[in-house]
C-alpha cells in the first residue's frame, strides 16, 4: 500500500491491485454484483472504478480500512445512495467495524442530509445487517 501513485505501473496493474483490494475488502466472498455487471456492461468505467478509486484510493494508508468504509458509507448515506451503504457498511464490519458504529451512521446523517436520508440510510443499514444473520439451526 502507498499514498503516492506510481506513475510506472499500468492501467491493467492498477485494476489488478483494485481486484485484490476488493477481495480483501469482501473477506475472499464474490465481488458485489454491480462490479460484475459494471465490468460487463461498462468495461472502460470497470478499468477506471478498479485502477483509480479502488486500485489508488482504497491503497492509501492515511485511514485505515475500517475508518475508511464507514467514511464511505456516510458519505453515501448524505446522497442517498443506499446501495452503496449496504456496500461500504458491509466493507466496514469486515474490518472490525461494530454494528453499533454502523448504525450510529444514520443518526449522524440527520445533520448534513437531514430525517430522510437518514431514514434511507437505516432502512439499508438494517436490510444489510439482517442479510449477514445465521439462520438459527433448531
Amino acid at each position: 500500500m502507498t499514498d503516492t501513485i506510481d506513475m510506472a505501473q499500468t492501467t491493467a496493474e492498477r485494476v489488478a491491485r483494485g481486484k485484490a483490494i476488493v477481495a480483501e475488502l469482501t473477506n475472499g466472498a464474490p465481488q458485489p454484483h454491480s462490479l460484475d455487471a459494471l465490468a460487463r456492461d461498462f468495461p472502460f468505467l470497470s478499468n477506471a472504478v478498479n485502477a483509480f478509486a479502488v486500485g489508488e484510493i482504497f491503497d492509501r494508508t492515511v485511514l485505515d480500512v475500517r475508518t475508511r468504509q464507514l467514511a464511505l458509507c456516510a458519505a453515501f448515506a448524505v446522497l442517498g445512495l443506499t446501495d452503496y451503504i449496504k456496500i461500504h457498511a458491509g466493507y466496514a464490519l469486515n474490518h472490525g467495524a461494530t454494528e453499533d458504529e454502523v448504525k450510529e451512521i444514520a443518526n449522524l446523517v440527520i445533520i448534513p442530509g437531514g430525517f430522510p436520508r437518514a431514514i434511507m440510510a437505516s432502512q439499508a443499514i438494517g436490510e444489510l445487517l439482517a442479510s449477514r444473520q445465521v439462520p438459527d439451526s433448531a
